[in-house]
This record gives structure tokens, sequence and C-alpha cells, in this order.
């Protein structure tokens, strides 16, 4: 049981005659320790997942339901439609962002 860098799925099969031992503890704070900094980070206003629904899309950019409408008529605003439920790519959107395209967009709209 010592020395764990696994992934958090694949835990070592532990028995009851098996001892923890104090490296094992220490293993174990440190992994959990950056499991904690990883929820963290997700939690700071940056998701955690790559596809965004509409309102998460609406709330990051402060677009109306017709506005974001708007861009994705024009072909501006990369989507994927699946069962009726709209997403957005987060790096397709930010990319998006960084480029400029979509501020002169919206003054033109």
């Amino acid at each position: 049981m010592a020395n764990y860098n696994e992934s958090s799925n694949d835990f070592p099969k532990v028995h009851r005659d098996q001892l923890i031992t104090v490296q094992d503890l220490i293993d174990f704070k440190q992994q959990l320790i950056v499991d904690i900094k990883k929820l963290l980070k997700e939690q700071t206003g940056h998701p955690g997942h790559q596809w965004l629904k509409a309102f998460e899309i609406k709330k990051m950019l402060r677009l109306s339901e017709s506005k974001l409408q708007y861009l994705r008529d024009k072909g501006l605003i990369p989507f994927k439609k699946l069962g009726g439920i709209t997403y957005y790519n987060l790096e397709d959107i930010e990319a998006l962002m960084n480029s400029g395209k979509l501020n002169d967009q919206m003054k033109m709209a």
C-alpha cells in the first residue's frame, strides 16, 4: 500500500491483515490535498467541464437569448445540438473571445 500514484478509481485491494504505515498516511494526505486543490480550482468560476449549455454561455458572455441566437445564426459561435439541447465547446468560446471577433460582431449587431 506504499506510494499511491494511481487514478482515484483504482484503489489497491486491502486485506484485514495489512498494516498502514506512516508513509501510507503521508501519501494519502498528499493525494487528498491535490484532489482538494483541483476541486477548488474548478469552483473559482472556471467551469470544470468542456461542454457548456446555453444558460452558462449567456451568463459567461452576458448575452440575452436573442443575442445568442443571432450569433449562432450568423455562424459566429460554434455549437453542437444533441437531443434538442445546444452545447458549446468551452475552448472554442474562449478562443473566440480572445480573437476579438466576438466583440466586433457584438458592436455591429
